[in-house]
């Protein structure tokens, strides 16, 4: 039994993506642009990212502006929640509601939080 592994073209990569509808996701930010971000770009990615905003109807600026905020949203997001596989989570909540007791080293770094800073 053979299988094939497709590749397609940058080009199609494109042709695919100028498909989809263009969704500004900043637009309904009601805050006035006031904030510059200066970047300097390699010419085949800038060339790829102007293309990629004439298929989709939008300048430059909207387009790599509206990919960078996206994907900002979603590291954001990655970094703030844990997902637990279901064999984890009776196990890490478990744990939650009985500790194990503390150890020499914790109870010293507690102390030492407590030396350092002070609670308003």
């Amino acid at each position: 039994m053979y299988t094939t592994t497709t590749y397609i073209s940058e080009e199609e990569s494109l042709r695919r993506m100028s498909m989809r509808t263009f969704k500004d996701a900043t637009k309904t930010i009601e805050e006035r642009a006031s904030e510059r971000m200066n970047f300097r770009t390699k010419p085949h990615i800038k060339k790829i990212i102007q293309r990629a905003a004439a298929l989709t109807g939008v300048d430059d600026s909207v387009f790599t502006m509206n990919a960078a905020y996206q994907s900002a949203l979603e590291t954001i997001s990655a970094h703030e929640r844990t997902v637990l596989e279901p064999v984890d989570h009776v196990t890490f909540f478990a744990a939650l509601e009985t500790p194990p007791p503390a150890t020499e080293k914790l109870r010293d770094a507690f102390s030492r939080h407590k030396s350092r800073i002070l609670s308003k």
